[in-house]
């Protein structure tokens, strides 16, 4: 397995270790239905979406 690959696994173990200690469940949750995991997915992508525009700004005004 590539390094890359490594490092992607390692980070999934810590944010689950980090989601089940704030969350007290995994992934493997049944108390959720399909509108309220698509919910949550919409919720995240948003968030990566502005963090996306945050990194763009800074790049165009030469920050990073």
């Amino acid at each position: 397995m590539s390094e890359t690959y490594t490092n992607v696994l390692i980070k999934f173990r810590e944010r689950e270790t980090k989601g089940l200690l704030k969350y007290g469940t995994t992934m493997d949750r049944t108390d959720l239905n399909l509108q309220q995991w698509l919910t949550h997915l919409q919720e995240e992508l948003m968030d990566a979406t502005v963090y996306i525009e945050a990194a763009l700004r800074d790049l165009s005004n030469g920050k990073m």
